[in-house]
């Protein structure tokens, strides 16, 4: 049996009574890293045995994984924080156990994506959890057209590194929508900034991060003009062309619609 067990990802006390139990009756553990995971064993007195399964080895290490499993011995799967397979390792592994008829079972636990969603004050009736953001800017750029519209809010993970670069490649696909940046969740720095995509507060720029925006059509314009509705983005330091971008976003309709009430005075139209 494979155990899939969720683990802390920040407070090294948010661990499940269950989650002890399985990891210290299983004959193997697969870690993300097995450093940060040997710091998770030390403090609560587990030693056992255990292997590397991360994306660099995946494919390898699953198949090795499936003979381990084969041969009658339980494995617990962790990742480095959270529930292994939500932006973490684990996939192809469950998808061999699966073609191999291998049972496999979760032991629940943490996950940043929700802890981020209730910190952030956003609606929480819907969601969708979109993970890291590709590196390539077009990649990126076509992931996020593919989200523009959705009426719920949407849910990011981003690294000190690429934080800000992800903030302006949120912004330049949404607008000025609402948005908050959750910071090293459940430990000691843990910090929620909250304001608009484009005119972000200061935050610190260490640890990991959850950005979570608003989904679409969420703002009531309807007493707004056009005009006024564009204005209130040019008031906000937004350029013509991504004010004109925004307010088609807000209103659902073609931006040569916008552009034609704006620019070429066509605002006799309803919109």
């Amino acid at each position: 049996m494979l155990y899939i067990v969720g683990t802390p990802i920040g407070n090294i006390k948010e661990i499940t009574y269950r989650a002890i139990e399985v990891l210290n009756s299983v004959d193997l553990i697969a870690a993300e890293d097995t450093r940060r995971t040997a710091i998770l064993l030390n403090e609560y007195g587990i030693k056992k045995p255990m292997i590397s399964y991360q994306k660099f080895n995946e494919r390898a290490s699953s198949l090795k994984l499936v003979e381990i499993l084969k041969s009658g011995q339980d494995v617990a799967l962790v990742s480095d924080a959270g529930m292994p397979l939500i932006s973490d390792p684990g996939h192809i592994l469950i998808r061999e156990l699966i073609e191999n008829g291998i049972e496999h079972t979760v032991v629940g636990g943490p996950s940043a994506c929700l802890d981020a969603l209730i910190l952030s004050g956003m609606d929480t009736s819907r969601f969708c959890m979109l993970g890291f953001l590709p590196e390539k800017k077009t990649e990126c750029e076509r992931l996020l057209s593919g989200f523009s519209s959705l009426k719920c809010t949407l849910i990011f993970y981003s690294s000190v590194h690429n934080v800000d670069k992800d903030l302006d490649a949120l912004y330049n696909a949404f607008g000025a929508r609402k948005a908050a940046i959750v910071r090293e969740i459940s430990k000691i720095y843990e910090q929620v900034v909250r304001g608009e995509l484009g005119s972000m507060p200061e935050f610190v720029h260490k640890g990991e991060f959850a950005i979570v925006i608003e989904g679409a059509g969420e703002a009531d314009f309807s007493d707004l003009s056009v005009e006024e509705h564009y204005n209130m983005y040019i008031l906000k330091g937004m350029t013509k062309k991504d004010a004109i971008k925004q307010v088609a976003l807000d209103r659902n309709v073609k931006k040569s619609d916008i552009y034609s009430a704006i620019v070429k005075g066509g605002s006799q139209y309803a919109i």
